[in-house]
């Protein structure tokens, strides 16, 4: 008997359902022994608290456009994995005691950085896992996309596509916050897919100068309205310099509930325009997968299934040179793929007269 756990952990996303149905599918359609399948409920929750479900076929039936996830998730902080919870309970142990009681031989992942980082230390602890790399952010070291991420570009461009009929109409600035703490993948795609004219990111640190100068230079060129598309993580160069203590001190004081209102506050103060914002916010990581999000959660199922048919665990299954290949979660936990301010993709949306408010 080959028995399997699952969960999803972290923030959803579109195509979690589509991925493990390419798991499930490739494993029992292929398996020369019977398989059992264990869902866990809520992420990293169930397997602690041994909360799970035996998975059949029926549970993975016409879930392919369906978006979310079918075990539930959360998240449970990697900083705090190896704590003793409210009841003194040991969640790593409790997470091994379920895989052994349940006689697993192996265990699958969805999710992000912090799931990744849980994933690997349970394959530190001697557990066979095997993960998939999940997040609209697309900021998982040693794949080149995740899924998820192309159906949230999708809809932040729509976002900003929207937007330019009344900001054309009523010649005002805009502002769409969208999504990206961190790293600016999806706010930079979306931005430049959209048309956006300014795009500020957490890896760029912005002049408010700089962002002034390109508004004022539209509207004295003839253009009525100025769209910028701001990652919820962006920072001014001025807050770039504080450490990390004294810009957290700053943002408890602050009178803004996020960085695209006090920048609203400023372009309104230093020219007078008209500024709206808008915040897409969780519509980003909700709805149906797109169909390249559909073939590619789908793509990575497979492999992690073939990963479980051959017993290769210890590896995320990831997205290399257009080709689905396996990397060691030991070198994939605890690293960020950011923008790198000098990519090619930067260059060439500043060819197209996008600015990113450094110059």
């Amino acid at each position: 008997m080959l028995r399997i756990g699952m969960l999803t952990s972290g923030g959803d996303c579109q195509a979690l359902n589509a991925a493990m149905r390419g798991v499930f599918k490739t494993v029992t359609r292929n398996s020369k022994e019977p398989v059992e399948f264990y869902g866990f409920d809520e992420g990293y929750k169930g397997l602690i608290y041994s909360h799970f479900r035996i998975l059949t076929e029926e549970d993975f039936s016409n879930i392919l456009t369906i978006g979310g996830t079918i075990l539930g998730t959360s998240r449970v902080p990697f900083k705090t994995i190896r704590e003793p919870d409210e009841k003194g309970v040991n969640k790593v142990e409790a997470m091994k005691d379920t895989y052994y009681k349940l006689q697993l031989n192996c265990l699958v992942v969805l999710g992000g950085n912090g799931s990744h980082k849980t994933a690997n230390l349970l394959s530190e602890e001697g557990l066979n896992v095997i993960s998939l790399p999940k997040t609209i952010d697309n900021d998982l070291w040693g794949t080149d996309m995740t899924f998820g991420f192309q159906s949230a570009v999708d809809i932040a461009t729509r976002a900003i596509d929207e937007i330019h009929t009344t900001a054309s109409s009523h010649g005002r600035v805009f502002i769409v916050e969208i999504m990206g703490h961190k790293v600016g993948w999806l706010p930079l795609n979306a931005g430049i897919a959209g048309g956006a004219d300014i795009i500020l990111l957490p890896e760029i640190p912005y002049d408010i100068n700089k962002v002034i100068e390109v508004i004022e230079e539209r509207s004295k060129s003839g253009h009525r309205f100025t769209i910028l598309a701001v990652a919820e993580g962006a920072i001014s160069k001025e807050d770039a310099a504080l450490t990390k203590k004294q810009y957290k001190k700053k943002l408890a004081k602050s009178e803004y509930p996020s960085v695209s209102y006090e920048l609203a506050a400023q372009i309104l103060e230093r020219t007078g325009r008209e500024v709206r914002v808008t915040v897409p916010g969780h519509t980003q990581r909700g709805g149906a997968p797109c169909p390249y999000d559909r073939v590619f959660a789908s793509r990575l199922g497979a492999e992690a299934g073939q990963l479980i048919l051959n017993k290769e665990y210890g590896f995320m299954v990831a997205y290399r040179n257009r080709e689905i290949v396996k990397a060691p979660l030991k070198e994939v936990a605890g690293n960020l793929k950011t923008v790198d301010p000098n990519a090619s993709i930067i260059q060439e949306a500043k060819l197209l007269g996008i600015s990113f408010g450094d110059e």
